[in-house]
């Protein structure tokens, strides 16, 4: 058997809540009988927390790896910080994309130790990905990218579990959480983009860059895990102000610079860029249509498609 050695690589900013939870289930994970912690490292990348995070974390988990920033990193920066730290480890084979507001089944790392001997060196493996507060609807299981027609969009997203999703999947990005990534691919294409994708995008950017260098993206339905998405994102709230902040700030999926940075790294043709247009056509004209309805004395109801439980 090859030698394996895993950093696990979690930024946060503040927190706190979830980062205890997420803690006690990694432990949970590292204390599996067939799995041996002397081949895991956990990097911690503390992004100017003013929560305690960075002193709660050094009194429970001694052996935790803690870099700290002054709250400028974001995910990708601070994903690029926990990389650097685990290349310098001359035993570090891989790196693991985590997040703190997600858990894992008990043998989560134990089974992804042992998937690693099934798949060439030139593989990056991700995990499938489900909604915890709906736990078995798929929240993704990889990504895809039409570079023509620029259609992108996570496999699975808000589907029930079913035998579809049992077999692994041939994606085109992945997200940035269960995401392990070979110490190749970083010495061949490089670190996060973090200087134009700072936070979202930041994953797929990566991931797609690395396919289209020749890396193998697969997402294997065994690796399970749960995300809890209110711990997510900066969204309209049906607010004119937040709606407006939404379409620039970091922290937000509607933030209009970085999709229009993506398309224009990877669009294949002009028709690409429709789906930017799409993007926020619908997310707009929900924003009206609540709007509207509101002054008709109709308040919005939680609609969110993966609802199904």
């Amino acid at each position: 058997m090859k030698h394996i050695h895993i950093a696990i690589l979690l930024p946060i900013h503040n927190g706190l809540d979830f980062t205890r939870k997420c803690l006690k289930n990694l432990e949970d994970n590292l204390s599996h009988p067939a799995v041996n912690r002397n081949d895991f490292t956990l990097v911690v990348i503390d992004d100017g927390s003013t929560d305690g995070s960075a002193q709660w974390i050094e009194n429970h988990y001694a052996e935790t790896v803690i870099l700290k920033g002054d709250g400028t990193l974001w995910w990708s920066g601070g994903i690029n910080r926990g990389i650097d730290y685990a290349i310098s480890q001359s035993g570090t084979s891989h790196m693991l994309m985590w997040n703190n507001d997600i858990l894992i089944e008990k043998d989560y790392l134990y089974k992804l130790f042992n998937v690693l001997n099934r798949f060439p060196a030139n593989t990056i493996i991700g995990s499938k990905i489900y909604f915890a507060d709906c736990p078995d609807t798929i929240w993704a299981m990889g990504g895809i990218f039409n570079q023509r027609t620029g259609y992108k969009d996570m496999f699975g997203t808000s589907q029930k579990d079913s035998a579809i999703y049992n077999t692994p999947f041939e994606a085109d990005w992945l997200p940035g959480m269960g995401t392990l990534i070979p110490r190749q691919v970083i010495e061949d294409i490089g670190f996060m983009d973090d200087r134009n994708f700072p936070q979202y995008h930041g994953d797929s950017d990566f991931t797609l860059r690395a396919k289209i260098s020749g890396y193998r993206i697969v997402a294997l339905p065994e690796l399970r895990i749960w995300n809890d998405k209110s711990n997510s994102g900066v969204h309209h709230q049906n607010n004119f102000r937040m709606l407006i902040r939404s379409l620039h700030d970091i922290r937000s999926n509607y933030h209009i610079g970085k999709d229009i940075r993506f398309y224009s790294k990877y669009a294949g043709s002009p028709l690409a860029y429709q789906a930017i247009f799409k993007k926020y056509v619908r997310y707009l004209g929900g924003f009206l249509k609540w709007k509207i309805l509101k002054f008709a004395g109709l308040e919005k109801k939680n609609t969110s498609k993966h609802k199904q439980c």
